[in-house]
């Protein structure tokens, strides 16, 4: 049985948000993040370059009136470049008070992973990418990698987009 969240399981005496995960893929791997830290999601919008940014910074984005920096998520985990498609998205997260976008393949839904079915990730080698992920969740017969977005810039990064003019 899915355990896909459907708008008529939530109850409000309850906090709707606790065990929630939105799941999106890349290079058709299952990834998710607590929903609590979704601000919104996007079709891709237009991207504007900023020289001099790391690779993994494609450039910052204009909603509405507000100029937010992405990430393409599958660069930064050291997965090679695809061309963007219909189904690219960006969800736009809150990262200590920094807006961020990130660019990901698809958006594939919203699911309860209990913390009785969260596995801490074993530790595989020592990638780059392996840095920001923290756990498993398994969800039916599938399993999600779970990421700590806290992870995804090291200060200095963070600094550094702060100082991108209109942050």
């Amino acid at each position: 049985m899915s355990q896909t969240l459907k708008s008529w399981d939530l109850n409000a005496n309850e906090d709707t948000m606790k065990d929630l995960y939105l799941c999106f893929s890349l290079e058709e791997r299952d990834y998710a993040f607590e929903v609590r830290h979704l601000t919104e999601i996007l079709a891709l919008p237009a991207i504007t370059t900023i020289p001099g940014t790391a690779p993994f910074l494609r450039g910052v984005i204009n909603i509405r009136g507000k100029i937010i920096p992405v990430m393409d998520v599958r660069l930064r985990f050291d997965i090679a470049f695809k061309a963007y498609h219909d189904r690219t998205c960006v969800l736009l997260i809150e990262l200590d008070g920094l807006p961020l976008g990130l660019i990901v393949d698809k958006v594939n839904d919203v699911v309860r992973i209990p913390v009785e079915n969260i596995d801490l990730a074993p530790k595989i080698g020592e990638s780059r990418s392996s840095r920001f992920i923290y756990a498993t969740g398994r969800v039916g017969d599938s399993v999600k990698i779970l990421i700590n977005l806290q992870r995804l810039l090291t200060q200095e990064e963070a600094h550094l987009i702060k100082d991108i003019p209109g942050t």
